[in-house]
């Protein structure tokens, strides 16, 4: 096809935002829609190179395979094999392991499937997964198995059909996206992405039929369009705008009417013009292919997330990197003839690539991560995990977050508890702290991952949805009102229901933040009212001082690497900065509603601590681990402060032995 300085143009438009967005530039938070656009184009030349082919008779599947494995394949197993030495000096085992499985899935055109399987609210930090990013490319390869072969049986015996097939096929895609939004199978699978890569083959079949001869002043209008709408999407999308979905749409016309009506001689077919953006838009697949891993390994490496002079060195080294890869790996790759002898040798190399790849990834799979592994530090790995603390912490047991209500046996101390603990993940994470403090009480445990105790209001999770939330909450009250016994509840989460698109028991959502929080806080007093009439105290539990880092990775990292624990503490002001959004809910129910406050445990002279006895406290971004619950409850008889604080009488100093001696005089 003709080449269009423009598209690589686009290109460049469509790879920066990801790449920033991944750095963690603030200003671009919705750079993830560079994929989309990604997407369009990816559909656009593929059907454009299809439809010329057809067209001239010319058309070859297998020639067309050759072609897009000489165009994706060379880059992408550089890049791989250049992750494996570092996978292997920095990663943990079962991060090791994970990798293997990438190197795997990535060589089969699998990568997308393996991370949505792995998908889950325990599941490893996104951002350090060196090849995260495939997920995309899995996409466009299962769409290459699927698409030319439909579009020339449509092309041979159907051809009137083929825009209506495109047309059907596309807006059947856009159903299931916006049908499926809230689930993490959306995102990675391509039946909620194929209508994507579709809008950009409509569009080429449009240029095929009717050609480029709009009018000057539409084809100004439209492609002007096209730019505002892409940079409203990168500019104005955020992780709480669903993807994909009809929100998509946004982006995705963006780009499609740039690629449909930006030609040559337009504004916008000048700005992308622009000799900087064009030279980007060339190397814009090796940059996206490097950018990932160089950020994910600079996050395992140092612990902390790339900053300053760091991340600019990063950020340099991607698109070093990237030029180095398209003028060595991709263009003698592209330009070598299949006939000929260096051509075979190619194919050759390829194949080899994978099955190495895929041996590799099978390695380190079968050696469970190779715990016996010197870490740079000095000691190996497995001495440094010997406490497990990233385990996830299910509380009392596995089957207290069975995705549903449950009374099982192995989530209450007592066939008569005295105490309920509710609540989501964060409450999980209590169970040891009360189960282990030394003024102890029979409890029971109610709780399921994403789902707040506040009845009536839920968020949409990625492992459980707004009406499983509410459900699980009629049925946690109903138990705790039909149980006698339970004078105390316990309720804890994250409370950041307000930041999200909070729904309602009749499925209406409450989109203003304002409204969010006040009908929040309305619920819990509400709540206390309720549980107060029949006899019972509401007291909360706050979750644990966090800025959002992987606080349990950043302790095992520091003996990894020999460097002090304390390491990984942090000011005070940092948590105060993140969670503003939880800390004025529960300041708003404080009059009423008895709070303890787990900064006042593990924060002093204005910086919160990260061990508790020696012991990691957290396993991950904010969850304690389950020997730093408790040790948490050991060392300062959680179970004493919250009975205290259900009679009002909330003890000042966190002593164990004053806490002790309080509680005894009190059941006295």
């Amino acid at each position: 096809m003709k080449y269009r300085t423009e598209i690589d143009g686009l290109r460049a438009v469509a790879v920066l935002p990801v790449i920033l967005s991944h750095a963690g530039i603030a200003g671009v938070s919705g750079g993830f829609v560079g994929v989309d656009i990604f997407f369009v184009i990816s559909g656009y030349l593929i059907t454009t190179i299809l439809l010329a082919d057809l067209a001239a008779g010319r058309f070859s599947m297998a020639k067309f395979y050759e072609r897009r494995a000489r165009r994706i394949l060379p880059a992408l197993f550089v890049v791989m094999l250049a992750c494996v030495p570092f996978a292997w000096a920095w990663m943990l085992p079962e991060e090791l392991v994970a990798f293997g499985n990438s190197l795997i899935a990535t060589a089969l055109f699998g990568s997308n499937i393996l991370f949505w399987r792995e998908a889950g609210y325990f599941s490893a930090a996104a951002e350090l997964k060196p090849l995260l990013h495939t997920w995309s490319l899995a996409i466009e390869e299962q769409y290459y198995l699927i698409f030319p072969g439909m579009l020339a049986l449509l092309w041979r015996r159907h051809r009137a059909l083929l825009l209506p097939a495109l047309l059907v096929v596309s807006m059947t895609g856009l159903i299931v996206a916006e049908w499926r939004t809230h689930h993490a199978a959306n995102f990675y699978l391509l039946p909620s992405r194929v209508w994507e890569l579709l809008i950009g083959a409509i569009v080429a079949h449009y240029h095929s039929r009717v050609g480029t001869t709009e009018r000057r002043n539409l084809a100004e209008l439209a492609g002007f369009v096209g730019l505002a709408l892409i940079a409203y999407g990168v500019l104005s999308f955020d992780a709480m705008t669903p993807m994909p979905s009809l929100w998509t749409l946004i982006p995705v016309v963006g780009a499609a009417l740039v690629l449909g009506f930006a030609r040559q001689g337009t504004l916008a077919a000048r700005l992308l013009c622009w000799r900087p953006l064009v030279a980007i838009g060339l190397i814009s697949y090796s940059a996206y292919l490097w950018h990932q891993p160089l950020l994910a390994f600079a996050r395992i490496r140092n612990i902390s997330p790339p900053e300053g002079l760091l991340l600019a060195v990063l950020l340099l080294a991607t698109f070093v990197l990237a030029w180095l890869s398209w003028r060595f790996v991709e263009q003698p790759f592209r330009k070598a003839a299949p006939s000929s002898p260096g051509g075979r040798r190619i194919v050759l190399a390829t194949l080899a690539c994978i099955s190495t790849t895929c041996l590799i990834g099978a390695v380190l799979v079968d050696g469970s991560g190779f715990s016996g592994r010197k870490a740079p530090g000095g000691q190996t790995f497995a001495s440094a995990l010997d406490l497990d603390p990233l385990a996830p912490n299910y509380g009392l047991h596995p089957d207290c977050d069975a995705g549903r209500f449950t009374t099982a046996p192995a989530c209450r101390l007592s066939e008569q508890p005295e105490l309920a603990l509710w609540g989501d993940s964060f409450a999980m994470h209590l169970a040891q702290a009360l189960r282990d403090s030394p003024s102890a009480r029979p409890f029971a445990q109610l709780t399921l991952s994403q789902c707040g105790p506040i009845p009536d209001l839920a968020l949409n999770g990625s492992v459980t949805s707004w009406q499983s939330c509410i459900d699980f909450n009629d049925a946690a009250l109903a138990w705790i009102l039909a149980h006698e016994t339970v004078k105390t509840v316990a309720i804890s989460s994250t409370f950041e229901q307000g930041g999200g698109n909070l729904f309602t028991r009749d499925g209406s959502s409450i989109t203003d933040a304002n409204a969010r929080q006040a009908a929040l806080a309305a619920r819990i007093d509400a709540l206390a009212a309720q549980l107060a009439a029949a006899g019972k105290q509401l007291v909360i539990v706050s979750p644990p001082p966090r800025t959002g880092h992987d606080l349990g990775l950043c302790h095992i990292r520091t003996r990894l690497m020999s460097r002090t624990t304390a390491s990984c503490d942090f000011p005070q002001a940092n948590y105060y900065r993140f969670s503003a959004l939880p800390r004025n809910l529960l300041r708003a129910v404080e009059g009423v509603i008895p709070v303890i406050w787990l900064h006042d445990l593990l924060c002093s002279a204005g910086v919160c601590r990260t061990t508790v006895q020696g012991v990691p406290a957290y396993r991950d971004h904010g969850h304690l681990s389950v020997a730093g619950s408790s040790a948490l409850g050991q060392s300062h008889d959680l179970a004493a402060m919250v009975i205290e604080a259900s009679h009002g009488r909330v003890v000042g100093s966190t002593d164990p032995v004053m806490a002790k001696t309080a509680f005894k005089a009190m059941s006295n």
